[in-house]
């Protein structure tokens, strides 16, 4: 049989109350009677109901974490990060995946908001007018990752995508390459997607090229998708001598391709993705890529979050952290 708070009192010879106060530091208790309650709790094992104890503290030690694909690489390194130093703040994580559904999406601010969270790290595909609406309006903090809010009240935590685009646009035309595909995100995911691409637009008219948009196709970050449209570049005999991927498993599922129909990468094709995953570094042959500090992503998102629970002043609205072009064996020079 479970021990109670009410059993507690009994053995210690004081009120319920008195227990709780000691259990939740609310009100004074003298240090005599403090250390004899304590002792108790130790000898009986007794654990404090975590819900009556928000209750009473209204603190729920809770984070809400939402994000739209948990299976998604990125996403989960940038779990990683939010997980460990939540809990070095002591805070738990309640973890809603909304497969990118508007519906989802509000269902689950709901339900956070109904669980007492104290603060809620959000990330979407697609940032809808909906949804800001109703992120701005609750009393509940929030965190957007990998948005540029800086025309919005809500903190974000991203990199430069615009630029970080630019510059892998520019690094593989400076390598020789005239034909440059992009493989981005869908048209209705527009999370980064759209800062991207004005990054690789503005690299390729700085240097008198015109985007082809036979070469500029939606892999909605799946590796089947990319696959199939190197399969389709083939196919209608347009293959570019350079794709970029703006995600690692796009640009492995493009190599997988190239590979599978007698190309070499980069012998006859360079690719090169987006964030650096992990896999980035071990699948052959490593990857060029953008690398984002994925972790630091969800690390700093938890820390913008304890600062609004304690009403502290943020720096910034929009924290936007370095990135880096990392150069390996999946690019090459051409004359």
């Amino acid at each position: 049989m479970s021990i109670t708070i009410k059993d507690v009192a009994k053995k210690a010879g004081v009120s319920i109350s008195t227990v709780s106060r000691v259990i939740n530091s609310s009100k004074p208790v003298s240090s005599e009677i403090r250390q004899k309650v304590l002792k108790i709790i130790e000898d009986t094992g007794y654990q404090p109901n975590p819900i009556a104890r928000s209750l009473v503290m209204k603190k729920s030690q809770l984070i809400g974490v939402v994000v739209p694909d948990i299976s998604n690489f990125f996403i989960g390194e940038i779990l990683n990060g939010i997980e460990e130093i939540g809990k070095m703040y002591g805070y738990d994580i309640l973890l809603c995946n909304t497969y990118g559904q508007l519906e989802q999406e509000l269902r689950y601010l709901n339900l956070l908001q109904a669980k007492q969270v104290e603060g809620i790290v959000f990330m979407t595909w697609k940032l809808q007018d909906q949804l800001v609406e109703y992120i701005e309006k609750i009393d509940t903090p929030v965190v957007l990752i990998n948005r540029n809010t800086s025309k919005l009240l809500i903190p974000s935590v991203s990199i430069d995508n615009f630029q970080a685009a630019y510059e892998m646009t520019k690094y593989i035309f400076d390598n020789g390459h005239k034909k440059i595909a992009l493989i981005r995100n869908s048209l209705d995911q527009d999370a980064f997607g759209f800062d991207q691409f004005r990054g690789y637009q503005k690299a390729l008219e700085e240097n008198g090229l015109e985007i082809d948009d036979n070469l500029v196709r939606y892999g909605n970050f799946k590796l089947e998708n990319s696959y199939e449209i190197v399969k389709e570049f083939i196919q209608k005999d347009i293959l570019p001598t350079a794709i970029f991927a703006t995600s690692d498993v796009m640009a492995i599922g493009a190599i997988n391709c190239l590979l599978d129909n007698g190309y070499e990468v980069p012998g006859d094709v360079s690719v090169v993705g987006f964030n650096d995953i992990k896999l980035a570094s071990i699948y052959r042959p490593n990857l060029t890529t953008i690398h984002q500090p994925i972790y630091d992503i969800g690390a700093v998102s938890i820390r913008i979050i304890v600062k609004m629970i304690n009403k502290e002043e943020l720096d910034s609205n929009v924290v936007i952290l370095p990135h880096e072009l990392v150069e390996r064996d999946s690019s090459k020079k051409i004359k």
